[in-house]
Formats: C-alpha cells, sequence, structure tokens
C-alpha cells in the first residue's frame, strides 16, 4: 500500500506490539504524516507538561518568555510578586500577539493598539476607549495557564486535569536526589528550527548507540558503547547513563563541595527524555537541555540551554571551562543536524523500512510506547462510553 494511504496510528499501533526483543524502529509515516502531526497535538502537546526553559533565567520581576504550545501563544513570567505564572498572549482587543521571544518588561503592551497589561495579566489601560459604554477595563484578563516549577524548570500546560509534574517525575527527583538538579545555573539559551521531525531528534538524544559515528569528529572517541545502561523506560519518561572519563574535571562532582555522589555515580551522566519533549544530558558538573515541540512533520522548534552545578561558582576556571564546553556543544549540534535532517530525508523516501532496534535503543521503543498509549487515550476519550 502507498505510503500516504497507510494510517498511521494503526500503523504504529501494530509496531508497538511487537515484544523489545523483536522490535523496530517506529514506522515512517508516523514521522511524515501530516495527520499524526494534528494527534500529537490534539492528544500530547494539549495535555502534557511542555518545558519552557529553567527558572533561574526568570528571576527578576518582569522577565519573561513566549511559546507557542500546541497551537496557542502563551508567554511565561515572573510577577511583581515573585510568582511565575503562564498566560494567553493574545490581546483581548482584536486580539494581536503580545510579547515575543524572551526578555523583561514592566508591563505587557499590545504592538497594535497599546492595550497595557500588568504582570498578573489584568488590563491596566486601554487608549481611547471612554466612548464605548459598554467597555470596563475591570472586565479584562488576559487567561491563566498552569505553570509549574520543578528542580528549576519551568513546565506549562493546557490540561487542567494533568497530574502534577512532580507526582509525574517523582521517580526521577529521587534517582538523581544527590545532583540536585534546583542547584544549577543557566548560563546560555538559544532557539533553533531544524529540518526534521520533532520525534527524530527526540529519539537522537535517547540512544547513545549513535555517539561513535555521528559525532566522530568530537565525542565520539570518548563513548564506550560497553558502559551505557538502558533499562525499560517508565510511564513519564525514559533514561539512560554513561561514564565520563575522569579526565573530563567540569562533568565530575565537585572534589570539596558535592559529598552526596558516591563512587562511580561521581561519574555518571544521565540523558533524561521527560515526555514528550525535555531531553536533559545531566553530569555532577554540568548540564544542557533541549526542549522540543513540533511545527508540521518537516520541521521542529529547539529549545537549548545549559549551565553548570553552582558547586562550581566559585572556581577561578570556571567561565573558561564552560565557555570551552559550549564551543563544544554547538561542535555537537551541527553533527546531531546533520544525521537527523539526513534521517528525515530518508524516512520520506519510499523505499525506507524500519530496522531492528539494537539494545542500546531501549529508550527509543519506550518512547513509541508513550507516544501510542496518549494517542490511544485521548482518542478513548474522545469517543466516550462505550454503548455495548
Amino acid at each position: 500500500m502507498p505510503k500516504n494511504h497507510v494510517d498511521p496510528i494503526a500503523a504504529l499501533r501494530d509496531s508497538t506490539t511487537v515484544p523489545f526483543e523483536r522490535a523496530r524502529a517506529m514506522p515512517t509515516e508516523v514521522y511524515t504524516s501530516p495527520a499524526f502531526v494534528e494527534a500529537e497535538l490534539e492528544q500530547i502537546f494539549s495535555k502534557d507538561w511542555y518545558c519552557v526553559g529553567r527558572a533561574d533565567s526568570l528571576a527578576n520581576p518582569g522577565d519573561y518568555v513566549s511559546a507557542e504550545l500546541a497551537g496557542q501563544p502563551i508567554v511565561v513570567l515572573r510577577d511583581r510578586e515573585g510568582t511565575l505564572r503562564a498566560m494567553s498572549n493574545v490581546c483581548l482587543h482584536r486580539m494581536s500577539t503580545l510579547l515575543h521571544g524572551r526578555g523583561n518588561a514592566k508591563t505587557i503592551v499590545c504592538p497594535y493598539h497599546a492595550w497595557t497589561y500588568n504582570l498578573d495579566g489584568k488590563l491596566r489601560g486601554a487608549p481611547a476607549m471612554t466612548k464605548n459604554e459598554g467597555f470596563c477595563k475591570d472586565q479584562y484578563r488576559l487567561p491563566q495557564v498552569r505553570c509549574e516549577e520543578w528542580l528549576g524548570w519551568v513546565f506549562v500546560c493546557l490540561d487542567p486535569d494533568a497530574a502534577p509534574v512532580a507526582d509525574q517525575l517523582s521517580e526521577v527527583a529521587q534517582m538523581i536526589s544527590g545532583y540536585d538538579m534546583a542547584n544549577y545555573s543557566e548560563s546560555f539559551y538559544e532557539e533553533h528550527v531544524w529540518d526534521t521531525n520533532w520525534k527524530v531528534l527526540a529519539e537522537n538524544f535517547m540512544e547513545s548507540y549513535h555517539l561513535p559515528v555521528c559525532h566522530a569528529g568530537t565525542i565520539g572517541g570518548l563513548s564506550k558503547l560497553e558502559d551505557m545502561i538502558c533499562p525499560p523506560g517508565r510511564p513519564a519518561f525514559n533514561f539512560h547513563t554513561i561514564l565520563k572519563e575522569e579526565s573530563l574535571r567540569i562533568a565530575m562532582a565537585h572534589p570539596e563541595k558535592n559529598d552526596r555522589l558516591k563512587g562511580d555515580e561521581r561519574r555518571t551522566t544521565y540523558l533524561l527524555a521527560l515526555y514528550p519533549s525535555l531531553m536533559i544530558t545531566l553530569t555532577p558538573g554540568y548540564f544542557w537541555y533541549i526542549s522540543l515541540h513540533p511545527k508540521g512533520p518537516g520541521q521542529v522548534h529547539i529549545r537549548f540551554g545549559g549551565g553548570m552545578s553552582n558547586d562550581f561558582a566559585d572556581d577561578p576556571d570556571t567561565d573558561e571551562v564552560f565557555a570551552q564546553l559550549k564551543t563544544l556543544l554547538d561542535d555537537v549540534n551541527v553533527e546531531d543536524r546533520g544525521c537527523t535532517e539526513k534521517v528525515y530525508r530518508g524516512l520520506c523516501s519510499d523505499a525506507a523500512i524500519p530496522g531492528h532496534l539494537s539494545h542500546l535503543e531501549r529508550p527509543n521503543y519506550d518512547f513509541a510506547q508513550y507516544l501510542m498509549a496518549r494517542i490511544d487515550a485521548g482518542q478513548a476519550q474522545q469517543n466516550g462510553p462505550s454503548t455495548h
């Protein structure tokens, strides 16, 4: 059957019934079908928690970051009382979007007619509205959106019934407690768009099987496949770990200030995939992350950031060492972009057939199970209770 006539949801359902020991990569239609993107936006991104970055990047009153979540423009900011809040980023007058990118604002001013909102979303002023007898400033407030902070990360969610982030990720918090992930500060933040499907990039992060080849020019030589551990995933996340070489001091636990981690823990890197789309590389010394959102089948919006554990804040060479690390991360990104864009081009071929997964691709298998479970649950909710 031609690919454009294959039901991508049915194809994924068939694929995810196979046990991991015999599993293949996800069907190509899951990546290339516009209908599947619509299902993801409706059943996943409009219902699950999406990460907009780190809380320390929104430290001061008026600090904000804008986002589009499942087609909904949102702004997340620190209000004058120091509370993180999220709200609609659409003016209540003629519906222009309000704030763009990331920055600081004393008030929220519409760029179209200068309707002005306080940082809590309440309308503060509206020029030339005194002759409209129905207008009452106090009746206007930007709709609020759920916003939660967890271990230094800022999440938003459109679904009022979604379980709290801390409940969904309680096992992660326990597992990495010795890293004290809230005690890291962001040093850089960027946004990018790549020409690949968001799941291709997510899966690329989840598996380290590609490191020796895709990253031969950078970190590939330091990547030992035999040291990679890929346990079964959980309903809300998957993970794997890598042991870093002790020569990479910036990735080790601080010799004086971190007595929380013992033995090999002091050089263990966690690669955390928090569903649907927050990917974190967490070492005892530094972290970096990507937060992904689809832009149709063939493009992905990327929030890319990273920084250091505050354990290293007072070390005299921290800035220099991290600058060298950032240069390396940029080079790694160039390699990842090349690989993931090639994968998407290959997925669009009529000759593309999913191959069997390596034992090092266990996280990819678990990711497919998550996607199928979320879409099935959403469709069941839409269809309502059975009458039979």
